[in-house]
């Protein structure tokens, strides 16, 4: 098994692993399954991306750049063992791909992100087409706002197939947060429902679609695979503490695709090991195509 560096990323992902992950496809005859009510329509947003071109991970082109900067949205590094890095992030034959390498060493994670330059707000509907990565990491798919204030997590995996690890791996995270930034505060739901499984699948064999229609501040609803799973609404579920002083999910927010080794997971050292991370059959997050609809006016 080859061990996966920084400098080594770009030939081992084209030469291995891409030409036979030929998945892309358009969403062009997939319905966005909310609909769209009487005297309005849904508009697909310029970022909408289906990954049809190639960027390697220190050369993208300009496709890639008009909508998605290969960074966080501030100068923040990424949580627990996470160092964001813009040589982990990539797109070849039709697909996104966030991957994960040791930084020699060391016990930190060089991990890819994306974000998009624009902010989008309700009502918005937002679905992706992904195959999660097989690492106890969290594979990412969400919204932030500028101030890092106020979340919406369209899509939180962990695919491993580590033993003790199944648990988590049948399981989709669908949730949102609200936070005070000082003295730190993070307010999230809680209830059972913000697992999702449906008892049968394991999320990271292959690629699904998991979306949220954002409708208003206090509703949200989450889409998997086109089927509606699980409705946030109210302000006791979304703002319950009001550390949004009444006003919930109301401020613009960037979409942001990328990997973590997270804090909660490492403080129980449950972070990936470097046989886990250079299995580049395993060890990479894979994007197909990423859909954002504004809802509006005929």
């Amino acid at each position: 098994m080859q061990k996966l560096t920084c400098t080594s990323l770009l030939t081992l992902l084209l030469s291995v692993l891409l030409p036979a992950l030929s998945y892309a496809q358009d969403w062009k005859d997939i319905e966005v399954p909310v609909a769209a009510g009487n005297q309005k329509t849904w508009q697909l947003q310029p970022v909408s991306d289906d990954f049809n071109y190639t960027g390697h991970p220190t050369d993208k082109p300009a496709q890639f750049h008009k909508r998605w900067k290969d960074r966080y949205i501030n100068p923040w590094g990424g949580p627990g063992k996470t160092e964001f890095n813009s040589g982990h992030s990539y797109v070849h034959n039709g697909n996104l791909g966030i991957a994960a390498s040791r930084i020699k060493g060391s016990d930190r994670i060089y991990a890819g992100i994306v974000s998009s330059k624009e902010k989008f707000t309700f009502p918005l509907y937002i679905e992706a087409r992904a195959k999660i990565s097989g690492l106890v990491m969290a594979s990412n798919v969400w919204m932030l706002s500028s101030d890092s204030t106020q979340e919406i997590d369209v899509l939180e995996a962990y695919g491993s197939n580590r033993a003790g690890e199944q648990w988590m791996a049948e399981r989709l995270h669908l949730s949102h947060h609200v936070f005070i930034r000082w003295p730190f505060q993070d307010y999230q739901p809680t209830d059972e429902g913000t697992w999702y499984a449906d008892n049968s699948t394991i999320w990271r064999n292959d690629f699904h679609r998991v979306g949220v229609y954002w409708r208003d501040p206090f509703h949200l609803e989450y889409y998997v695979d086109g089927k509606k799973v699980r409705t946030t609404s109210g302000k006791e579920m979304i703002d319950p503490k009001n550390f949004t002083r009444g006003t919930g999910l109301n401020k613009p927010m960037h979409i942001i695709i990328n990997a973590e080794d997270q804090d909660w997971r490492t403080n129980q050292n449950i972070t990936p090991t470097d046989e886990e991370l250079a299995d580049l059959n395993n060890s990479i997050m894979w994007v197909d195509w990423i859909r954002v609809y504004k809802l509006s006016d005929q």
